[in-house]
């Protein structure tokens, strides 16, 4: 009995910090306005403060009009070998950049 007792705090212990820690990926709204500021000031130093491009491509929804979302993430997280454009993955989590992603896609709000 206390063998089964001492089995089952261990797998409840080892799946509580995966729950948390799901729980807390969630990108929060004042998170959501810090990328938003990122990407148009961050971003914007190259690719156009407007979005519509400059040292690099325009970001704007037409000109990412059937691109592939995980290849823009991708793009994003490693960067681009070659060309100034920096890998953002030691700042940016996978999550963050899929709701970058998102965002460009979608036209950034004015």
């Amino acid at each position: 009995m206390r063998k089964t007792l001492t089995l089952l705090a261990i797998v409840v212990a080892g799946t509580t910090p995966v729950m948390l820690n799901a729980a807390s990926t969630a990108i929060t709204e004042v998170r959501k306005s810090e990328l938003t500021n990122l990407v148009v000031q961050d971003c914007g130093s190259c690719h156009g403060l407007t979005m519509r491009g400059g040292l690099g491509p325009a970001l704007l929804p037409e000109n990412l009009e059937g691109r592939n979302p995980l290849e823009l993430a991708e793009a994003i997280l490693d960067g681009a070998p070659g060309t100034p454009m920096p890998p953002w993955r030691p700042l940016l989590s996978e999550q963050e950049v899929h709701w970058i992603v998102e965002l460009l896609q979608g036209g950034i709000p004015k």
